[in-house]
Protein backbone atom coordinates (compact mmCIF):
# COMPACT_ATOMS: atom_id res chain seq x y z
CA UNK A 1 0.00 0.00 0.00
CA UNK A 2 1.12 3.67 -0.61
CA UNK A 3 -0.07 5.15 2.55
CA UNK A 4 2.51 5.55 5.51
CA UNK A 5 1.68 5.30 8.94
CA UNK A 6 3.11 7.06 11.87
CA UNK A 7 2.43 5.41 14.78
CA UNK A 8 3.02 7.35 18.20
CA UNK A 9 3.47 6.00 21.67
CA UNK A 10 5.37 3.15 19.80
CA UNK A 11 5.89 1.35 23.26
CA UNK A 12 2.26 1.31 25.00
CA UNK A 13 -0.12 -1.18 24.61
CA UNK A 14 -2.64 -0.04 22.16
CA UNK A 15 0.58 0.51 20.00
CA UNK A 16 1.92 -2.83 20.23
CA UNK A 17 -1.11 -4.58 19.77
CA UNK A 18 -1.86 -2.02 16.36
CA UNK A 19 1.66 -2.07 14.94
CA UNK A 20 0.90 -5.64 13.50
CA UNK A 21 -1.95 -5.60 12.65
CA UNK A 22 -0.84 -2.47 9.98
CA UNK A 23 2.08 -4.51 8.95
CA UNK A 24 0.02 -7.82 8.41
CA UNK A 25 -2.57 -5.06 6.26
CA UNK A 26 0.71 -3.94 3.97
CA UNK A 27 0.92 -0.85 5.45
CA UNK A 28 4.70 0.93 5.75
CA UNK A 29 4.97 1.58 9.48
CA UNK A 30 6.96 4.80 10.99
CA UNK A 31 7.25 3.98 14.81
CA UNK A 32 7.92 7.32 17.09
CA UNK A 33 9.47 6.78 20.43
CA UNK A 34 11.09 8.94 23.31
CA UNK A 35 13.89 6.43 22.81
CA UNK A 36 14.71 3.18 20.33
CA UNK A 37 15.44 1.03 23.43
CA UNK A 38 11.82 1.41 24.63
CA UNK A 39 10.95 -0.83 21.86
CA UNK A 40 14.33 -2.46 20.05
CA UNK A 41 13.25 -6.05 21.15
CA UNK A 42 9.53 -6.03 20.35
CA UNK A 43 9.49 -8.63 17.46
CA UNK A 44 8.07 -6.54 14.84
CA UNK A 45 10.67 -3.77 14.95
CA UNK A 46 12.74 -5.25 12.10
CA UNK A 47 9.38 -4.69 10.24
CA UNK A 48 9.20 -0.42 10.68
CA UNK A 49 10.90 2.83 10.62
CA UNK A 50 11.86 3.91 13.89
CA UNK A 51 12.15 7.65 14.82
CA UNK A 52 13.29 9.46 18.07
CA UNK A 53 10.67 12.18 19.17
CA UNK A 54 8.84 13.61 21.94
CA UNK A 55 5.72 15.40 21.60
CA UNK A 56 7.09 18.26 24.44
CA UNK A 57 10.18 18.93 21.90
CA UNK A 58 8.62 20.52 19.24
CA UNK A 59 11.77 20.45 17.38
CA UNK A 60 11.57 16.33 17.37
CA UNK A 61 8.60 16.59 15.26
CA UNK A 62 8.83 17.46 11.85
CA UNK A 63 10.93 15.02 11.21
CA UNK A 64 8.89 11.79 12.64
CA UNK A 65 5.99 13.19 10.63
CA UNK A 66 7.77 14.02 7.09
CA UNK A 67 5.94 12.06 4.39
CA UNK A 68 3.26 10.65 6.58
CA UNK A 69 -0.10 10.32 5.03
CA UNK A 70 -1.89 8.97 8.53
CA UNK A 71 -1.00 9.16 12.36
CA UNK A 72 -1.57 7.37 15.03
CA UNK A 73 -1.55 9.10 18.31
CA UNK A 74 -1.59 7.28 21.31
CA UNK A 75 0.05 9.18 23.78
CA UNK A 76 -0.62 9.93 27.18
CA UNK A 77 1.03 11.13 30.54
CA UNK A 78 -0.66 9.77 33.17
CA UNK A 79 2.28 8.65 34.61
CA UNK A 80 3.90 12.27 34.95
CA UNK A 81 2.02 12.80 37.99
CA UNK A 82 0.15 15.99 38.90
CA UNK A 83 1.06 18.22 35.95
CA UNK A 84 -0.06 15.46 33.51
CA UNK A 85 -2.99 16.88 31.95
CA UNK A 86 -1.37 20.21 30.76
CA UNK A 87 1.74 17.96 29.19
CA UNK A 88 -1.06 16.24 27.72
CA UNK A 89 -2.55 19.57 26.20
CA UNK A 90 0.76 20.80 24.88
CA UNK A 91 2.09 17.91 23.39
CA UNK A 92 -1.26 17.29 21.22
CA UNK A 93 -0.67 21.06 20.19
CA UNK A 94 2.65 20.44 19.48
CA UNK A 95 1.78 17.53 17.43
CA UNK A 96 -1.28 18.58 15.45
CA UNK A 97 0.76 21.82 14.47
CA UNK A 98 3.67 19.95 13.06
CA UNK A 99 1.58 17.52 11.28
CA UNK A 100 0.18 20.43 9.65
CA UNK A 101 3.04 22.08 8.81
CA UNK A 102 4.30 19.38 6.61
CA UNK A 103 1.06 17.89 5.05
CA UNK A 104 -0.14 14.81 7.05
CA UNK A 105 -3.56 14.13 5.42
CA UNK A 106 -5.22 12.65 9.10
CA UNK A 107 -4.58 12.33 12.90
CA UNK A 108 -6.50 9.24 14.24
CA UNK A 109 -6.36 9.17 18.25
CA UNK A 110 -8.05 7.28 20.98
CA UNK A 111 -9.75 8.71 24.11
CA UNK A 112 -11.99 8.39 27.10
CA UNK A 113 -15.33 7.55 27.08
CA UNK A 114 -17.37 10.44 28.87
CA UNK A 115 -19.82 12.80 28.75
CA UNK A 116 -17.78 16.10 28.68
CA UNK A 117 -21.09 17.55 30.05
CA UNK A 118 -21.20 15.70 33.10
CA UNK A 119 -19.10 15.99 36.38
CA UNK A 120 -15.87 13.68 34.98
CA UNK A 121 -13.02 12.56 36.74
CA UNK A 122 -10.23 14.94 36.08
CA UNK A 123 -7.84 12.01 33.41
CA UNK A 124 -11.51 11.90 31.62
CA UNK A 125 -11.26 15.36 31.20
CA UNK A 126 -8.10 15.43 29.99
CA UNK A 127 -8.35 12.70 27.13
CA UNK A 128 -11.28 14.97 26.14
CA UNK A 129 -9.28 18.41 25.89
CA UNK A 130 -6.56 16.11 24.32
CA UNK A 131 -9.24 15.45 21.09
CA UNK A 132 -9.99 19.30 21.22
CA UNK A 133 -6.02 19.93 21.21
CA UNK A 134 -4.94 18.01 18.26
CA UNK A 135 -8.29 19.69 16.25
CA UNK A 136 -6.59 23.13 16.76
CA UNK A 137 -5.02 22.87 13.09
CA UNK A 138 -6.29 21.89 9.62
CA UNK A 139 -5.63 18.31 9.85
CA UNK A 140 -8.39 16.31 10.26
CA UNK A 141 -9.03 14.13 13.19
CA UNK A 142 -10.90 11.20 13.77
CA UNK A 143 -10.99 10.68 17.50
CA UNK A 144 -12.51 7.51 18.89
CA UNK A 145 -13.66 7.19 22.62
CA UNK A 146 -13.38 3.77 24.41
CA UNK A 147 -14.00 2.83 28.12
CA UNK A 148 -12.88 -0.21 29.70
CA UNK A 149 -10.70 -2.28 27.02
CA UNK A 150 -11.16 -6.03 27.45
CA UNK A 151 -7.95 -7.90 26.29
CA UNK A 152 -4.56 -8.90 27.82
CA UNK A 153 -2.26 -5.81 28.75
CA UNK A 154 -4.73 -3.42 28.58
CA UNK A 155 -4.36 -1.39 32.17
CA UNK A 156 -8.40 -1.24 32.81
CA UNK A 157 -8.60 -5.43 31.96
CA UNK A 158 -5.31 -6.03 34.12
CA UNK A 159 -6.82 -4.58 37.00
CA UNK A 160 -10.19 -6.70 37.04
CA UNK A 161 -8.35 -9.39 36.24
CA UNK A 162 -5.74 -9.47 39.14
CA UNK A 163 -8.29 -7.95 41.94
CA UNK A 164 -11.15 -10.64 40.79
CA UNK A 165 -8.15 -13.36 40.78
CA UNK A 166 -6.94 -12.47 44.29
CA UNK A 167 -9.43 -11.52 46.29
CA UNK A 168 -12.50 -13.82 47.17
CA UNK A 169 -13.82 -10.81 48.98
CA UNK A 170 -14.21 -7.98 46.58
CA UNK A 171 -14.31 -4.26 48.25
CA UNK A 172 -14.88 -1.26 46.91
CA UNK A 173 -16.49 2.09 46.11
CA UNK A 174 -20.20 2.63 45.76
CA UNK A 175 -18.95 4.35 42.35
CA UNK A 176 -19.00 0.67 41.10
CA UNK A 177 -22.27 0.99 40.29
CA UNK A 178 -21.98 3.07 37.71
CA UNK A 179 -22.25 1.70 34.38
CA UNK A 180 -19.43 1.18 31.49
CA UNK A 181 -19.79 -0.45 27.98
CA UNK A 182 -16.86 -2.59 27.73
CA UNK A 183 -15.40 -3.04 24.20
CA UNK A 184 -12.70 -5.54 23.11
CA UNK A 185 -9.46 -4.88 22.26
CA UNK A 186 -9.71 -6.51 19.22
CA UNK A 187 -12.78 -4.65 18.40
CA UNK A 188 -10.62 -1.11 19.16
CA UNK A 189 -8.12 -1.82 16.48
CA UNK A 190 -10.73 -2.79 14.24
CA UNK A 191 -12.10 0.47 14.77
CA UNK A 192 -8.36 2.05 14.39
CA UNK A 193 -7.32 0.54 11.22
CA UNK A 194 -10.57 0.99 9.45
CA UNK A 195 -10.39 4.27 10.18
CA UNK A 196 -7.39 4.64 7.26
CA UNK A 197 -9.67 3.80 4.60
CA UNK A 198 -12.92 5.27 5.26
CA UNK A 199 -13.08 9.10 4.93
CA UNK A 200 -15.72 9.42 6.35
CA UNK A 201 -14.68 9.09 9.67
CA UNK A 202 -12.80 12.04 8.95
CA UNK A 203 -13.14 14.94 11.64
CA UNK A 204 -15.46 13.13 13.58
CA UNK A 205 -15.31 12.00 17.28
CA UNK A 206 -16.74 8.46 17.88
CA UNK A 207 -17.85 6.96 20.75
CA UNK A 208 -16.97 2.75 20.67
CA UNK A 209 -18.27 0.32 22.86
CA UNK A 210 -19.15 -3.18 23.01
CA UNK A 211 -22.74 -4.74 22.27
CA UNK A 212 -23.55 -4.71 26.10
CA UNK A 213 -23.52 -2.73 28.95
CA UNK A 214 -22.93 -3.55 32.65
CA UNK A 215 -22.10 -1.85 36.21
CA UNK A 216 -18.43 -1.56 36.83
CA UNK A 217 -18.57 -4.31 40.08
CA UNK A 218 -20.16 -7.14 36.98
CA UNK A 219 -17.21 -6.57 35.19
CA UNK A 220 -15.39 -8.13 37.68
CA UNK A 221 -18.09 -10.94 38.70
CA UNK A 222 -18.35 -11.59 34.99
CA UNK A 223 -14.48 -12.33 34.71
CA UNK A 224 -14.60 -14.25 37.61
CA UNK A 225 -17.36 -16.42 35.86
CA UNK A 226 -15.86 -17.11 33.49
CA UNK A 227 -12.55 -17.98 34.87
CA UNK A 228 -14.44 -20.32 37.49
CA UNK A 229 -14.22 -18.42 40.30
CA UNK A 230 -16.45 -17.60 43.14
CA UNK A 231 -16.43 -13.91 43.98
CA UNK A 232 -18.86 -11.54 46.08
CA UNK A 233 -18.88 -7.97 45.79
CA UNK A 234 -18.75 -5.48 49.06
CA UNK A 235 -19.69 -1.61 48.11
CA UNK A 236 -18.46 0.85 50.70
CA UNK A 237 -19.51 4.41 50.71
CA UNK A 238 -16.49 6.80 51.37
CA UNK A 239 -13.40 4.03 50.47
CA UNK A 240 -10.40 6.45 49.84
CA UNK A 241 -9.13 6.76 46.60
CA UNK A 242 -5.59 6.65 47.83
CA UNK A 243 -6.59 3.60 49.93
CA UNK A 244 -7.54 1.33 46.64
CA UNK A 245 -4.67 2.55 44.55
CA UNK A 246 -2.57 1.61 47.03
CA UNK A 247 -3.64 -1.82 47.06
CA UNK A 248 -4.52 -1.49 43.18
CA UNK A 249 -0.11 -0.50 42.94
CA UNK A 250 0.40 -3.76 45.01
CA UNK A 251 -2.18 -6.29 43.46
CA UNK A 252 -1.72 -5.83 39.82
CA UNK A 253 0.64 -4.21 37.03
CA UNK A 254 -0.85 -1.04 37.33
CA UNK A 255 1.32 1.62 39.63
CA UNK A 256 -0.16 4.12 41.96
CA UNK A 257 0.43 7.18 40.18
CA UNK A 258 -1.98 5.68 36.88
CA UNK A 259 -4.60 3.52 39.31
CA UNK A 260 -5.59 6.22 40.84
CA UNK A 261 -7.02 8.63 38.19
CA UNK A 262 -8.64 5.34 36.88
CA UNK A 263 -10.47 4.51 39.82
CA UNK A 264 -11.49 7.86 40.11
CA UNK A 265 -12.57 7.73 36.91
CA UNK A 266 -15.07 5.11 37.94
CA UNK A 267 -17.33 7.90 39.80
CA UNK A 268 -19.63 8.51 36.22
CA UNK A 269 -20.77 6.35 33.40
CA UNK A 270 -18.87 5.32 30.64
CA UNK A 271 -21.55 4.91 28.19
CA UNK A 272 -22.03 5.48 23.89
CA UNK A 273 -24.94 8.13 23.86
CA UNK A 274 -23.74 8.33 19.83
CA UNK A 275 -23.76 5.22 18.12
CA UNK A 276 -22.67 6.88 14.46
CA UNK A 277 -19.60 4.75 14.69
CA UNK A 278 -21.68 1.40 13.71
CA UNK A 279 -23.21 3.01 11.01
CA UNK A 280 -19.93 4.64 9.56
CA UNK A 281 -18.29 0.88 10.37
CA UNK A 282 -21.18 -1.66 9.74
CA UNK A 283 -18.65 -4.47 8.62
CA UNK A 284 -17.13 -4.59 12.51
CA UNK A 285 -18.90 -7.14 14.60
CA UNK A 286 -18.85 -6.13 18.09
CA UNK A 287 -17.47 -8.74 20.39
CA UNK A 288 -19.42 -9.60 23.55
CA UNK A 289 -17.48 -8.93 26.94
CA UNK A 290 -17.97 -12.33 27.77
CA UNK A 291 -16.20 -13.66 25.05
CA UNK A 292 -13.64 -10.78 25.22
CA UNK A 293 -12.65 -12.50 28.56
CA UNK A 294 -12.53 -16.00 27.34
CA UNK A 295 -10.38 -14.86 24.51
CA UNK A 296 -7.94 -13.17 27.09
CA UNK A 297 -7.76 -16.10 28.99
CA UNK A 298 -7.15 -18.35 25.96
CA UNK A 299 -3.82 -16.59 26.13
CA UNK A 300 -2.32 -17.46 29.07
CA UNK A 301 0.35 -18.42 27.44
CA UNK A 302 4.51 -17.61 26.62
CA UNK A 303 3.59 -18.33 22.89
CA UNK A 304 0.64 -15.69 23.49
CA UNK A 305 3.15 -12.64 24.88
CA UNK A 306 4.08 -9.10 24.07
CA UNK A 307 7.72 -9.27 26.13
CA UNK A 308 7.94 -5.96 26.76
CA UNK A 309 10.59 -6.46 29.55
CA UNK A 310 13.12 -7.83 27.03
CA UNK A 311 15.43 -5.29 27.29
CA UNK A 312 19.20 -7.14 26.82
CA UNK A 313 20.15 -8.43 29.92
CA UNK A 314 18.20 -6.31 32.38
CA UNK A 315 16.55 -8.29 34.97
CA UNK A 316 13.15 -8.02 35.71
CA UNK A 317 10.26 -8.67 38.00
CA UNK A 318 6.74 -8.09 36.90
CA UNK A 319 3.06 -8.64 36.70
CA UNK A 320 2.01 -8.99 32.97
CA UNK A 321 -1.37 -10.28 30.76
CA UNK A 322 -1.95 -11.81 33.31
CA UNK A 323 1.24 -13.57 34.08
CA UNK A 324 3.90 -13.46 36.99
CA UNK A 325 7.18 -13.37 35.51
CA UNK A 326 10.75 -13.07 36.59
CA UNK A 327 13.37 -12.73 34.73
CA UNK A 328 17.19 -13.26 34.85
CA UNK A 329 20.63 -12.86 33.55
CA UNK A 330 24.33 -14.50 34.29
CA UNK A 331 26.98 -14.57 32.50
CA UNK A 332 27.67 -17.68 31.36
CA UNK A 333 28.89 -20.44 28.41
CA UNK A 334 26.53 -23.01 29.01
CA UNK A 335 25.16 -25.11 26.07
CA UNK A 336 22.09 -26.31 24.97
CA UNK A 337 22.64 -29.99 25.93
CA UNK A 338 23.92 -29.02 29.14
CA UNK A 339 20.68 -27.45 30.23
CA UNK A 340 19.15 -30.18 29.01
CA UNK A 341 20.91 -32.72 31.66
CA UNK A 342 20.16 -29.89 34.06
CA UNK A 343 16.79 -30.03 33.20
CA UNK A 344 16.08 -33.61 33.82
CA UNK A 345 18.30 -34.26 36.61
CA UNK A 346 16.51 -30.84 38.84
CA UNK A 347 13.00 -30.67 37.06
CA UNK A 348 11.59 -34.28 36.62
CA UNK A 349 8.10 -32.77 36.45
CA UNK A 350 8.97 -30.48 33.45
CA UNK A 351 8.77 -31.07 30.17
CA UNK A 352 10.30 -29.79 26.82
CA UNK A 353 8.19 -27.64 24.85
CA UNK A 354 10.94 -26.33 22.69
CA UNK A 355 14.31 -26.72 22.46
CA UNK A 356 16.94 -25.29 19.93
CA UNK A 357 20.50 -24.30 19.53
CA UNK A 358 20.18 -21.05 21.65
CA UNK A 359 17.21 -21.65 23.73
CA UNK A 360 15.17 -24.35 26.06
CA UNK A 361 11.73 -24.02 27.19
CA UNK A 362 10.28 -26.32 29.78
CA UNK A 363 6.49 -26.34 31.01
CA UNK A 364 6.04 -28.06 34.36
CA UNK A 365 3.26 -30.83 35.34
CA UNK A 366 0.87 -31.63 37.92
CA UNK A 367 0.44 -27.93 38.96
CA UNK A 368 -2.75 -27.42 40.78
CA UNK A 369 -4.29 -23.74 40.26
CA UNK A 370 -1.51 -22.40 38.18
CA UNK A 371 0.09 -23.16 34.89
CA UNK A 372 4.00 -22.50 35.14
CA UNK A 373 6.64 -22.68 32.55
CA UNK A 374 10.68 -21.87 33.08
CA UNK A 375 12.60 -21.07 29.97
CA UNK A 376 16.63 -20.94 29.46
CA UNK A 377 18.01 -18.11 26.84
CA UNK A 378 21.54 -18.12 25.51
CA UNK A 379 22.30 -14.49 24.39
CA UNK A 380 25.12 -15.46 22.35
CA UNK A 381 26.43 -11.51 21.69
CA UNK A 382 26.44 -10.86 25.58
CA UNK A 383 27.96 -14.36 26.63
CA UNK A 384 24.62 -14.44 28.72
CA UNK A 385 21.87 -17.43 30.09
CA UNK A 386 18.38 -15.52 30.39
CA UNK A 387 16.16 -17.84 32.68
CA UNK A 388 12.81 -16.54 32.87
CA UNK A 389 10.10 -18.20 34.57
CA UNK A 390 6.33 -17.53 34.05
CA UNK A 391 3.40 -18.40 36.41
CA UNK A 392 -0.38 -18.19 35.05
CA UNK A 393 -2.12 -18.41 39.07
CA UNK A 394 -5.69 -18.92 39.05
CA UNK A 395 -7.40 -17.58 42.26
CA UNK A 396 -5.87 -16.66 45.77
CA UNK A 397 -4.34 -20.66 46.04
CA UNK A 398 -3.11 -20.18 42.74
CA UNK A 399 -1.31 -16.95 43.71
CA UNK A 400 -0.04 -18.02 46.99
CA UNK A 401 1.28 -21.49 45.58
CA UNK A 402 3.07 -19.78 42.89
CA UNK A 403 5.46 -18.61 45.42
CA UNK A 404 6.34 -22.59 45.83
CA UNK A 405 7.58 -22.36 41.77
CA UNK A 406 9.09 -19.07 42.00
CA UNK A 407 11.36 -20.03 45.03
CA UNK A 408 12.21 -23.49 42.72
CA UNK A 409 13.18 -20.94 40.20
CA UNK A 410 15.43 -18.70 42.42
CA UNK A 411 17.19 -21.61 43.84
CA UNK A 412 18.45 -23.28 40.60
CA UNK A 413 19.39 -19.76 39.28
CA UNK A 414 21.61 -19.38 41.86
CA UNK A 415 22.98 -22.72 41.58
CA UNK A 416 23.66 -21.94 37.67
CA UNK A 417 25.09 -18.65 38.70
CA UNK A 418 27.41 -20.16 40.78
CA UNK A 419 28.83 -22.78 39.13
CA UNK A 420 28.41 -21.24 35.36
CA UNK A 421 31.43 -22.00 33.17
CA UNK A 422 33.09 -18.71 32.41
CA UNK A 423 35.72 -19.21 29.46
CA UNK A 424 39.34 -18.62 30.43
Amino acid sequence: MDKRILVTGASGYIAGKLIPRLLEGGYPVRCMARTQASIANRPWTGQVEVVEADVTDPASLPAALKDIDSAYYLIHNMARGRDYQQAELNGARNFSQAAYEVGVEQIIYLGGLANPKEKIAPHLRSRIETGRALREFPVPVTEFRAGVIAGPGSISFEMIRFISEQLPLLVGPVWLRNRSQPISAGNVLDYLIAALENSASRGLTLEIGGPEVFYYDELMSLYAKVRGLNRRIVLIPGLPVELMAYFVDKLTPVPEAIAYPLINGLQSDSLVKDPKAISIFPKIELTPYRQAVSDALAQLDPSQLDRIWVNGAVDARLKHEGLLIESRHCPSNHDIDALVALASEKLPDYEVISSGNDHLHLRALFRKNRQCWLEWELLADEGVLRQTGLLAPKGLLGFLASRVDQAAHRRLFREISKTRKLPP
